[in-house]
């Protein structure tokens, strides 16, 4: 039977996270940068185990989206990743489920995740809505367009008024922007 524990990393133990950065390192298949194991720490997360086992993993970290003249809080989906043999079981449904459950509390007033090709009918089936609009990134010489991210941007609205064929801008950080 598989277990669902939502917790901050906080909250996690030294083994738990060293689970979580083997099962990420292993579903990205070694193309998880430091960077990217620095965006997915400092908020929630949603563990999958089974028998002991950590076999899906997701987390939810606070970042600002600009759109519309406005600083959106941002509750941003990183890291989501599912063990090779139990993969289509589930599982990222389960830990999504449960990253959701957290987005709806109130605190954020949208969603937000770059989307790997292969995820997108998950994510989709979901009611997550494609971002149509051009993206940037407000880096630290100003406004950037990120074209590359053009397409791969998913929100799940929360409240806060979106135009999905706008201009959307996420804050800057270290490695992968989106």
């Amino acid at each position: 039977m598989t277990d669902i524990r939502t917790a901050h990393t906080s909250d996690l133990t030294g083994k738990e996270l060293s689970a979580v950065r083997a099962l990420v390192n292993e579903a990205f298949e070694g193309d998880f940068s430091d960077d990217d194991w620095d965006h997915t720490v400092g908020g929630m997360h949603a563990l999958a185990w089974e028998d002991g086992e950590l076999i899906g993993h997701g987390s939810l970290v606070q970042r600002r989206l600009l759109h519309g003249g406005r600083a959106l809080r941002t509750g941003y989906v990183e890291a989501v990743a599912v063990r090779a043999d139990r993969r289509r079981q589930g599982v990222a449904s389960a830990v999504m489920a449960a990253l959701e459950r957290v987005l709806r509390d109130g605190a954020y007033e949208v969603g937000a995740l770059g989307a790997a090709d292969e995820a997108v009918p998950l994510y989709e089936g979901r009611g997550w809505q494609l971002w149509r609009g051009p993206s940037s990134v407000l880096a630290p010489t100003g406004l950037r367009r990120t074209e590359e991210e053009d397409g791969c941007i998913y929100v799940l609205p929360l409240g806060a008024a979106l135009d999905l064929d706008g201009a959307v801008a996420c804050d800057w950080r270290p490695g992968d922007v989106w």
